[in-house]
């Protein structure tokens, strides 16, 4: 199966939370908190939105930073992604 977002909505899978720090220190599991790192898996066309052009700036294999409390959680084929609305992603990150 496969997520096919509509207007300016983007699939994202989250990136996985480094257990242990750069200086060595293992994080518990309580204390780690979920990254706002993710990767674009699928993009939605753009177009309008709300009665406004919307032109998508991100593409699939970004690598983004999105809202802390943004989006939609799903889970298919034993997999977890989020959606959310371009909008609520904040910077592409570029190596």
């Amino acid at each position: 199966m496969k997520l096919v977002p509509l207007g300016d909505r983007v699939v994202l899978k989250q990136l996985v939370a480094e257990e242990t720090t750069k200086s060595g220190i293992v994080l518990p599991g309580q204390s780690k908190e979920k990254p706002q790192q993710a990767e674009v898996v699928a993009a939605g066309p753009g177009g309008m939105v709300d009665g406004k052009e919307v032109k998508m700036e991100v593409k699939v294999g970004d690598n983004v930073i999105y809202s802390k409390y943004a989006g939609t959680e799903v889970k298919l084929d034993e997999e977890e992604f989020i959606i959310v609305k371009q909008s609520d992603i904040l910077a592409i990150i570029n190596n």
